[in-house]
């Protein structure tokens, strides 16, 4: 019996049961009681209408499923930032869905919905994916309409993105499914198509009482904007139907019939699954963030068949980089060696710790896949870069310079799974959410800041303490382990894959064992989009 491993096990598991109950909670959306009100009008909810639309059996990629989670508490919350988005497939195309969840604040529009919004956008657009718009919403939240109208990344934007994505071809279809007001109203009718529930669908730019309070007009909401308007009187849509299922239904018809997508090239044979037990990784993932452990023995869980052709191996071992397989797709990956290792010169290199010839190596790897156009995989569990004089004096911020400028650069789709520590430059070298991953996604024991939570702590100490004792004050013992911890638990609590999911630092959290799903689907999206950009560096530091 392995103690260690039983017990990393046990934690581990613990942690994706968390995960799992957080996650029902989510899916309740505004509860049961407005979910009950919804139901009275004849309409599903939002996860009935994707769970309905999708293809039997098949999988749904939820995108900031945790998004908004423990924020706008004053105003009484904002569960998943009450939009549902996800790469699912319809009549077997992969594509982008997004529906308003009206048992949330009526489906209303807070800053982290239109930041959501905008990355599912930006990830049908990368992509290109078709684009299901499954609108129900009472528009922006008006309280908070100066944090989401005017800015370049509000919900203008989106309409932007509209108009970019129908000239490019990016397919879109709206169904109005509730209410759609305001400036929202523009999103369905920017789409390629627009489909309308007769009686519980309405689409206007100012509702009855508006109307009424700027020309003095007295109108219903269905006569102002209803199927019946906008089907056989103004043409601002194109079908009606008479339930949401029937609704539904049509768009799986069109969607049936769209032409095959373009393909980028990416090699794929058949999948097999890993040698190496994948359940196992539950009891290798150490539950302290300090320990060390073998890279090699989680990659051999991840890739098929376990058959891993390594880069370089006896060179920048503090980052194992090579070829494999992800459920057929060729990928090349970059993660964090967390063993020690000794280089061929002596130096003992501490785990998780970017060096000069790893980030050396790493930048030559990164560069070979551009070339062979083979995606890129980045497994984080990184402290950081090397410091101290010799790290210095060997040109480590030139070094990782280097492999920044070509994760930065690259122009095959990169995705990233943060695993465990996620600090300071190193999210940035391991190619973090400023650069461009097309799918981020956290395991429940990744913890991402700028540093560790003791060294952090520890500098916030020392200076709230200079500034207590600039007031006179006099620190005790006592008083520094008070303010040590208080400072400790704060950091800590934002330190959390949740903190950052609700943020949309990252996509999502996921069981460990879903990791391979979410790569695989990722790359098959990517592949509707051929690189049409050169692979350059531009000026690199040698």
């Amino acid at each position: 019996m392995n103690i260690e491993f039983n017990k990393n096990e046990d934690v581990n598991k613990q942690l994706v049961y968390e995960l799992k109950t957080r996650l029902k909670k989510v899916y309740q959306g505004g509860g049961e009681k407005n979910a009950a009100k919804q139901k009275e009008k004849g309409k599903l909810l939002a996860r009935e209408r994707i769970a309905y639309l999708i293809d039997e059996d098949s999988d749904f990629l939820e995108v900031g499923a945790f998004t908004a989670d423990g924020m706008y508490n004053e105003q009484g919350g904002c569960p998943s930032a009450g939009v549902v988005c996800g790469i699912g497939y319809v009549s077997g195309r992969q594509c982008m869905i997004v529906a308003n969840d009206a048992t949330v604040k009526a489906g209303a529009w807070f800053p982290m919905t239109a930041k959501k919004n905008l990355r599912a956008q930006e990830i049908a657009m990368e992509n290109r994916l078709p684009v299901i718009y499954l609108v129900d919403s009472a528009g922006v939240y008006l309280p908070m309409q100066d944090e989401i109208f005017p800015d370049k990344e509000h919900f203008g934007r989106m309409f932007r993105n509209n108009a970019i994505m129908s000239s490019e071809g990016i397919v879109q279809i709206s169904a109005i499914m509730g209410a759609c007001v305001a400036g929202g109203a523009y999103l369905p009718i920017m789409s390629d198509e627009a489909m309308i529930v007769d009686k519980t669908g309405s689409v206007f730019l100012a509702g009855s009482y508006l109307v009424k309070s700027a020309i003095g007009e007295e109108v219903d909401n269905e006569t102002l904007g209803g199927a019946t308007t906008h089907c056989e009187i103004s043409g601002v849509t194109d079908y009606k139907h008479p339930n949401d299922q029937a609704c539904l239904d049509s768009i799986k018809n069109i969607m049936s019939m769209l032409g095959a997508p373009q393909n980028a090239g990416f090699d794929r044979i058949a999948p097999v699954k890993p040698k190496e037990r994948e359940e196992e990784l539950y009891g290798i993932f150490p539950e302290n963030r300090d320990k060390p452990y073998e890279m090699m023995d989680i990659i051999n869980r991840l890739v098929d068949g376990s058959e891993f052709e390594e880069y370089k191996k006896g060179y920048g071992q503090s980052i194992v980089c090579g070829l494999g397989r992800i459920d057929g797709w060729a990928v090349g990956i970059v993660a964090n060696q967390r063993k020690v290792v000794k280089s061929k010169k002596g130096e003992m290199q501490f785990g998780g710790v970017i060096y000069s010839d790893s980030a050396d190596k790493a930048s030559r790897f990164i560069m070979n896949c551009n070339q062979k156009k083979i995606p890129l995989v980045f497994l984080q569990d990184v402290t950081g870069f090397m410091v101290g004089s010799r790290s210095e004096h060997g040109g480590i911020i030139k070094d990782g310079a280097k492999m920044v400028n070509a994760v930065a650069n690259s122009v095959v789709p990169k995705f990233t799974i943060v695993l465990g520590n996620s600090y300071g430059a190193g999210n940035y070298a391991m190619c973090g959410k400023a650069y461009d991953p097309r799918l981020i996604y956290a395991w429940p024991t990744a913890k991402i800041a700028v540093m560790g939570g003791s060294q952090a702590a520890k500098t916030l100490l020392q200076i709230q303490e200079a500034s207590l004792k600039a007031k006179g004050e006099l620190i005790t013992p006592e008083k520094q382990a008070e303010l040590l911890k208080e400072i400790t638990d704060k950091y800590d609590s934002q330190t959390t894959p949740y903190y950052a999911a609700s943020r949309l630092w990252v996509d999502g959290i996921i069981d460990p064992l879903e990791t391979r799903k979410v790569i695989s689907m990722g790359i098959e999206a990517a592949n509707q989009s051929p690189i049409t950009k050169k692979f350059s560096v531009g000026v690199i530091q040698t």
